[in-house]
């Protein structure tokens, strides 16, 4: 331990004081800074207490420690001293956003096509987080202490649809837990649509195949030996068959991988129409449509997959929300020209 610094306890840091009853007696620090914040409402998680601790920002009896395992003992004063969020980097910016759904720790949002999740090389600015830095404001109380909103699923680039954020450290937390779990303990429901070249010979079935990155276009995403990638498993069903050429078929995610429905149904034979990357082959089928569906493709310029459900349990208040999304335009158009074509 180390004496203590004047920095620990700055005008302008938020400080929480907690005792050790004798029942608490060899209990991590970390992990008791975690029940004892939860308890007086702090919004702080285990993690972001081992990175203050780390940081010098905790004193057991007026000394800083700097190690999350210092077993605590009966009758100690331990002091937290929180510093003000961050602010976020990147900037904020004004973009319209579809909020579907909003409270203190998170909000849903339907993404628009086009729209970057994250900034990046090439995507400096105009991001969704960009957006949602300048909608949630002073709302957003610093996940891991740092003004920002909590992405716990992506959507890529080109595919709209239904997404959650967290707005706070302990929303984030939950939900990454959630994420995590696949559903497998904890209920979570992500649905999408997607139209795909081909007819289904069946009402339903699932893809049950490892994805890691392609041996030799690292840019893309294949189907690879379990050794060398993560299970990923895509439940689909026919919704309708808009012609001979396109189906129409509802994806539901038991795992979530990058790029994994669009690959998971190449793997089929039945790669996502406008898919540039997973679907080059299949770019002659076009010329085989319509004129109208051509046109309606044309103007999509993009995969046709949309983000259409989204159910899980609130990770702060424990309520169930669910949430549905109908196509955007322009995926709306190429159904209903496909439909008048078929």
């Amino acid at each position: 331990m180390n004496p203590v610094e004047p920095a620990l306890h700055g005008s302008t840091a938020s400080v929480h004081s907690f005792a050790v009853a004798p029942g608490r007696a060899g209990e991590r620090l970390d992990r008791f800074l975690a029940a004892e914040t939860a308890a007086a409402g702090a919004d702080l998680s285990r993690t972001r207490l081992k990175t203050l601790i780390e940081g010098g920002h905790v004193s057991v009896n007026g000394v800083i420690v700097t190690e999350a395992s210092f077993a605590v003992r009966a009758g100690q004063a331990l002091a937290v001293a929180v510093p003000p969020a961050a602010e976020p980097i990147p900037a904020g910016e004004a973009i319209a956003l579809d909020i579907r759904f909003e409270d203190e720790h998170l909000l849903v949002l339907d993404k628009p096509a086009g729209l970057v999740v994250h900034p990046g090389a090439g995507h400096e600015s105009g991001t969704l987080v960009n957006a949602l830095i300048a909608h949630c404001g002073d709302s957003l109380s610093g996940i891991g202490g740092v003004k920002r909103p909590g992405i716990v699923h992506r959507l890529d680039k080109d595919t709209s649809g239904l997404m959650v954020v967290a707005k706070t450290d302990r929303a984030h937390q939950g939900l990454a837990r959630l994420f995590a779990d696949h559903g497998r303990t904890l209920p979570l429901l992500r649905e999408y649509l997607a139209f795909v070249w081909g007819a289904p010979d069946r009402a339903s079935g699932l893809v049950d195949a490892p994805l890691g990155r392609h041996p030799v276009d690292r840019e893309k995403i294949a189907i690879v030996a379990a050794a060398r990638g993560r299970r990923a498993v895509t439940h689909w069903r026919l919704l309708e068959q808009l012609g001979p050429e396109v189906a129409a078929l509802a994806c539901r995610l038991e795992t979530g991988r990058t790029h994994q429905i669009r690959v998971h149904m190449a793997s089929l034979g039945w790669p996502l129409l406008g898919d540039p990357v997973y679907g080059r082959g299949f770019k002659t089928k076009a010329g085989r449509l319509p004129p109208e569906a051509q046109a309606a493709l044309i103007a999509l310029g993009r995969q046709a997959l949309h983000a259409r459900a989204l159910g899980f349990e609130h990770p702060v208040t424990g309520a169930a929300l669910a949430f549905e999304s109908d196509p955007p335009p322009d995926m709306a158009e190429l159904q209903a020209a496909l439909r008048r074509s078929a």
